[in-house]
């Protein structure tokens, strides 16, 4: 939760400390990289460290990526000009690449089935309170003191987590040789650089039918053609294609991809339409917009007592639909008869929802895979959320500006174009709950985790107060469970 909280804070603390930014270091034109170069270094970096927790462990990869966020937060609070604030922005988005996915991934090794829904729930808490705590911290630092505090207050927060970390999580890794996969990695991060990059930047930084956005695409589709091809022929690939081919695993990315995208809808236009349309100052519209992330931890920790009575697939439906319905409920009230209750309720209506989904579905794609493969598989459903946000700003941008562009009165243009974008999300919760309809029903007894561990291994792990078995990760327990890594077979790991 520490280590969450650093990306959480860092995801909302910056967005009111812009205006000082700009006005201090110029670059007025440039400001919206320091928000796209993170969420580009931090989702391509994705699969890489997925691959690797699965190789050499989840405990030095998690405090690679601590590190490399605070040697980012303390360059970006010494930085002299947009340009280089910019590039350190990078080294952080480098670092959150490691410690989110990572972070879950650890939570599914170190809890049951049954017991990860509430554990699931408690990170989500953390984005929840970031997202009241860090608008309000960003503006407290940049009137009374100075916008660097904003990057300066992570070095504390680093190393106390690292501290926590090294001294409470303890993992056993079976050493043994493995071929890293160089080729795949270059190929695979190259690639989804320029194809993230392009549509992020489509339509702002350049139009869509430029030379940019056409070569990004055809150089990114033909590297990861090129990927495919690597990975078919690869010892130890570095995403095994071989996960693409179970139904479960598939509808829970494409469910992680909708959820994305419903996610970057509201939280970009739902201030903006407040602000605009209703003449309420950004604090008020960051709370409606809070609203969802208040609903989505509540129902999140609550999702294992549904699971556990009807399955993954019914509760995943049922929050899907949850979803629509708020989204349904904010197109509704766009449309003239908006109010900051109204807003709020619906937002914290789709967060209900999507606590319903977003945990279920992950917990189900955790539980049907060994050890070797749940930090690849959650990174991947970590990664498709990202896309699902990337192409969500480019399709509700397009949508909006379109409908923008035919209103003389910009008031009446950005209601009109929030609302269309309203529409648009609705549309992207239904086709959502086509894929949680196609995902197989399963049950928790289905995929529930079996303990591996020889009796020696469980003899050694009591010597040094690790956890094994079911009563590995229980809540109160110090350490982590043991692990063998990518040695163990695929049909026997460790809870």
């Amino acid at each position: 939760m520490l280590a969450t909280a650093l990306i959480a804070l860092d995801s909302t603390i910056l967005a009111t400390a812009v205006p000082t930014i700009v006005d201090e270091l110029g670059g007025l034109t440039q400001f919206p990289w320091l928000f796209s170069v993170y969420l580009l270094a931090q989702a391509v970096s994705v699969p890489v460290y997925s691959k690797l927790a699965d190789t050499v462990g989840r405990k030095p990869v998690m405090l690679i990526g601590i590190a490399l966020f605070l040697a980012g937060s303390l360059l970006c609070g010494i930085a002299w000009d947009m340009g280089s604030l910019i590039i350190m922005r990078a080294v952080q988005g480098l670092g959150a690449g490691a410690v989110l996915p990572v972070s879950i991934t650890i939570a599914g090794d170190i809890y049951t089935v049954a017991e990860r829904a509430k554990a699931q729930g408690y990170i989500a808490s953390v984005w929840a309170v970031s997202s009241v705590v860090g608008p309000s911290l960003g503006g407290v630092f940049s009137q009374f003191t100075s916008w660097r505090w904003i990057f300066f207050v992570n070095v504390p927060l680093c190393l106390v987590a690292a501290w926590m970390l090294s001294r409470s999580y303890h993992e056993k890794v079976e050493r043994v040789r493995h071929r890293i996969d160089y080729a795949g990695a270059v190929t695979l991060t190259l690639s989804l650089t320029l194809l993230i990059l392009a549509v992020l930047e489509g339509g702002q930084a350049w139009a869509w039918a430029s030379w940019q956005s056409i070569g990004g695409f055809a150089v990114g589709v033909a590297l990861l053609v090129a990927f495919v091809l690597i990975e078919r022929r690869a010892a130890e690939p570095i995403l095994p294609l071989a996960i693409f081919s179970r139904r479960l695993i598939v509808t829970t990315l494409l469910i992680s991809l909708g959820v994305g995208v419903v996610l970057i809808g509201l939280t970009s236009y739902v201030p903006t339409f407040v602000e605009r349309s209703l003449g309420v100052q950004p604090v008020v519209a960051g709370l409606a917009v809070a609203a969802l992330t208040l609903g989505w931890p509540l129902a999140a920790s609550q999702s294992g007592r549904l699971y556990l009575r009807v399955g993954f697939r019914p509760t995943a439906v049922i929050g899907l639909v949850v979803a629509a319905v708020g989204a349904a409920l904010l197109w509704l009230t766009s449309s003239g008869s908006a109010s900051i209750p109204a807003v709020a309720v619906s937002c914290f209506v789709v967060g209900l929802g999507l606590g319903l989904v977003a945990a279920p579905t992950l917990i189900a794609a955790q539980a049907s895979v060994p050890w070797n493969e749940r930090a690849v598989i959650t990174g991947a459903n970590m990664f498709m959320r990202s896309v699902g946000s990337a192409v969500g700003v480019a399709i509700f941008g397009a949508v909006a500006n379109n409908v923008i562009a035919g209103q003389s009165d910009p008031k009446r243009g950005i209601e009109l174009g929030s609302h269309a974008v309203f529409l648009a999300v609705v549309v992207a919760a239904v086709l959502s709950i086509v894929a949680g309809v196609l995902m197989p029903n399963t049950k928790v007894s289905d995929v529930e985790d079996t303990p591996s561990a020889s009796d020696d291994s469980e003899t050694d792990d009591r010597e040094q107060g690790v956890p094994t078995g079911q009563d590995a990760g229980r809540p109160g327990g110090r350490s982590a469970s043991s692990v063998v890594g990518t040695a163990a077979p695929a049909d026997r790991f460790d809870a």
